[in-house]
């Protein structure tokens, strides 16, 4: 397995956006001129992009973390700093992103969503000029940037194909892909020979062709992660509908039927929507057998299988194959598409991200409010000086917190501590 590589697991660090500056005219003969700190640049962005030239995730394979360029702070003169570089990551059409920790999907970069901004940068902070008002023409304090996100992600390449061929190892499923479509898998007689689902198209004349895959052996237990079958179910969910190919001529001893029974087995305990996906069965090497056995064979199969159309094949001569071809365009024109997956995952909200609490402390008979959104904003604000602290009364209004603390109870003239600050409370 050392080209191919359908998962890969990182961290992607969103870029944190550049601080507002305080800063001031100076012009002669004015003590104090105007405000004129400029606006941080804006974070960068983490997105993904289709790459048409890309089959694997290989090259995520070893490194663990991508993270996108910090926005530079404003400066003076109400000059604005730089917007930080977005990443772009590179990834193969069929994609699925997803978070890690609860494998919620975040995107599905399939069927022409070609790229999916997946964490933004954090916003750039305003600079003191933004500040000034009639009654507070000397701000001393600006907007720090917005924090950088952090995420950890599990990409899964799901091949997109219409038709997924499966069945036992060395069935002759890359014989009957090589025969049929412009693919050239590696084809010897081991098992496990396919260790990475080979596509392949198949021409039909005067008609639109269709895309067929070539999903890697599989065996009993697939479902539950034996041998190397588990990797490779998920890309028969792309699919319309599937082959069977089987063996019919026993030629290591295996039952065509019994086959069959346990594949079906093995798609079913992995997906319900994979086992309801309609087939067809692909009755291969009939050249190894003699006519009498052949008709013996296909009896069998059709006594199991009265329902499913049956096509005794030779991938290796032909026979058969284009008969095949013919009722699997047929059906696969008639089926509707297979949806992308739907993402479910909601990015957290600023808020989320910076949490504060309202408390009663019995012991200090006072009202204790804290976290992170507190902490910075104090960090940020003069509260020695009046304009500031009616600035900071404003944020804690416009928060919220001011509805909180009613809500526990307070009552004007009693005390609202914050980090080592402490207030009156008054309506």
């Amino acid at each position: 397995m050392s080209g191919f590589q359908d998962t890969a697991k990182f961290t992607i660090i969103s870029g944190k956006g550049g601080d507002g500056h305080v800063s001031f005219r100076r012009e002669k003969f004015v003590a104090a001129g105007g405000p004129n700190g400029g606006d941080g640049g804006r974070g960068g962005d983490v997105i993904f992009k289709v790459d048409k030239g890309m089959n694997t995730l290989s090259e995520y394979r070893f490194r663990k973390k991508f993270r996108a360029g910090d926005g530079e702070n404003g400066g003076i003169n109400r000059r604005t700093g730089q917007n930080g570089e977005n990443i772009v990551l590179r990834v193969p059409e069929g994609t699925v992103i997803s978070e890690t920790e609860t494998g919620k999907i975040i995107a599905d970069l399939s069927h022409g969503n070609t790229e999916a901004v997946v964490l933004r940068g954090g916003r750039g902070g305003k600079g003191n000029q933004h500040y000034a008002t009639p009654t507070m023409q000397v701000p001393k304090y600006a907007q720090p940037g917005g924090e950088a996100r952090e995420l950890n992600v599990t990409l899964e390449l799901k091949v997109i194909a219409d038709v997924g061929l499966v069945g036992f190892p060395n069935v002759g499923k890359s014989t009957l892909l090589a025969h049929c479509t412009n693919a050239t898998p590696k084809i010897a007689n081991y098992h496990f020979t396919t260790i990475s689902p080979n596509l392949g198209v198949v021409d039909l004349t005067g008609m639109d062709g269709f895309v067929i895959a070539d999903i890697p052996g599989l065996i009993e237990g697939a479902a539950e992660g034996a041998g190397l079958g588990h990797e490779f179910l998920k890309h028969i969910e792309r699919t319309k509908m599937i082959i069977h190919i089987v063996d019919a001529a026993g030629t290591e001893g295996r039952d065509p039927v019994k086959d069959i029974e346990a594949i079906n087995k093995e798609l079913s305990a992995f997906s319900e929507s994979i086992i309801k996906k309609p087939y067809v069965i692909a009755a291969n090497k009939m050249d190894c057998l003699p006519e009498e056995e052949r008709e013996e064979v296909m009896e069998k199969l059709k006594k199991a299988y009265p329902d499913i159309k049956i096509f005794p094949i030779s991938a290796v001569s032909g026979e058969g194959i284009s008969d095949l071809l013919m009722q699997v365009n047929s059906m696969v024109r008639e089926l509707p598409d297979v949806p992308d997956f739907e993402p479910d995952y909601v990015a957290p909200t600023g808020k989320r991200d910076l949490p504060y609490t309202v408390e009663y402390d019995a012991d200090a008979k006072e009202y204790v409010i804290e976290g992170p959104r507190i902490e910075r904003m104090l960090g940020y604000t003069n509260l020695d000086d009046e304009n500031g602290f009616q600035f900071f009364q404003k944020f804690l209004e416009d928060n919220g917190i001011l509805e909180d603390l009613k809500a526990l109870g307070a009552k004007d003239g009693d005390t609202v501590r914050m980090y080592g600050h402490s207030f009156d409370y008054y309506e």
